[in-house]
């Protein structure tokens, strides 16, 4: 699919309208979702918590956890137990492991941890996965030359990642590499404007707007930019 889904179990209402507005967004865009692999999941995935397979909890801001010989539980600040369970999974975001980078000279930004011009293009709190602009080598630059880190490890913990984005990234780069310094400037990408990329309250992607002039409606937009191409060190 390209985009992994994000679901938020914590801070959402328990009921209400906005309750049903954030859940309703972690299914993705449906049937209109111009990720259609990414559209079925979603399907799938509602569809099992409406027929029971799976129950959706919000609200549930976790206390403890427990193991026995039954499996592992927890429990949320007003007491409440959920499990036993044979395995719990943490969904609780990812950050870049930068251990093998210590002796080179990047230059990261401080929030994100992607590269420093790479950042503002990619901010979850500005962009959705179908909003982030085409970039290539010069956005992919550090100080150390011809070092880059390409695809979702470029977007350190921004969670606004497309696997379409990250083939023009290593397209941009290679060209670098090898000379083709006019192929590296050129950054030609088809973002399809839909998807779910985070679930906070007022997401530009929302399925009430599917079939609208949103990220979760309408056609692919074809986008074209020139960059510079990367500085000779």
């Amino acid at each position: 699919m390209g985009h992994a889904k994000s679901a938020r179990a914590d801070g959402i209402p328990a009921d209400g309208e906005a309750a049903a507005r954030d859940v309703g967004q972690m299914y993705g865009g449906g049937a209109v979702d111009a990720l259609p692999a990414r559209g079925q999941l979603g399907a799938r995935l509602q569809t099992a918590v409406a027929d029971g397979h799976v129950r959706l909890v919000t609200s549930f801001r976790t206390a403890s956890v427990r193991r026995s010989h039954a499996g592992v539980s927890v429990t949320s600040v007003d007491d409440v137990v959920l499990g036993p369970f044979d395995e719990v999974i943490a969904a609780t975001g990812f950050r870049p492991d930068l251990t093998l980078t210590h002796e080179l000279r990047l230059d990261l930004d401080p929030a994100v941890e992607s590269p420093r011009m790479l950042a503002p293009l990619i901010d979850p709190n500005v962009h959705s996965c179908g909003t982030v602009p085409p970039h290539g080598v010069e956005e992919l630059s550090h100080p150390e030359s011809g070092f880059y880190t390409v695809g979702m490890k470029s977007y350190g913990r921004a969670p606004t990642f497309l696997m379409l984005t990250g083939y023009e990234q290593v397209r941009s780069v290679v060209a670098a590499l090898v000379g083709d310094l006019e192929a590296a400037r050129r950054v030609e990408l088809t973002l399809p404007e839909t998807g779910v990329c985070s679930s906070t309250a007022g997401s530009q992607c929302s399925t009430e707007t599917a079939g609208a002039a949103s990220c979760c409606g309408g056609q692919p937009v074809v986008v074209g930019a020139a960059l510079s191409a990367p500085r000779r060190r």
